[in-house]
């Protein structure tokens, strides 16, 4: 099942989440399980399958991380599930230094602001490797365009990271 074919959107990192959601809701109310509440068993396990696949591909398109790791996904490039190293010493000093600003954070005179200093970082990042993975992406370099997942990936666990210790510092 093609993602973006099931939704009827253009194959895009930019999509309208709007127009998803309506599609969405369209689709699962046709393959919805209780819509084969009296057909034969293997026609409600295929409405049960079926709106699971939908369900997957849903959830996959609307966060901008997985929908990327979806689109390099489609041309060969597994990185949600592999293990390979980024190899390029730029990025991951920055990394480095990221981590250290992250570990500093608790023990900074206004936490808060550290906090909002290290979001607007991450934005930052997001938002650089965003743009590198869709210009990439879009003139079909799809082998550098799955790097700018890859690195997307460590972008997204480190600000994953953040919540999880500012929840802890600040009791949220």
């Amino acid at each position: 099942m093609r993602y973006f074919s099931l939704f009827d959107l253009p194959v895009d990192f930019q999509v309208d989440l709007d127009t998803l959601s309506q599609r969405y809701r369209e689709i699962q109310k046709q393959v919805h399980p209780d819509n084969y509440a009296n057909s034969t068993e293997s026609e409600r396990l295929l409405a049960v399958h079926t709106a699971a696949e939908v369900n997957d591909a849903f959830e996959t398109l609307k966060s901008p991380l997985t929908r990327a790791e979806y689109m390099v996904m489609e041309h060969g490039f597994d990185v949600k599930h592999e293990q390979a190293t980024i190899k390029d010493g730029m990025f991951l000093m920055q990394q480095m230094e990221l981590r250290e600003e992250l570990e500093e954070i608790a023990e900074a005179s206004d936490v808060e602001t550290a906090f909002d200093d290290f979001y607007d970082d991450v934005k930052q990042l997001i938002q650089q490797y965003t743009d590198q993975f869709q210009s990439l992406f879009n003139q079909q370099a799809y082998t550098d365009a799955a790097m700018a997942v890859r690195k997307l990936r460590f972008i997204y666990k480190l600000q994953d990271e953040a919540r999880l210790l500012e929840d802890k510092l600040l009791d949220f």
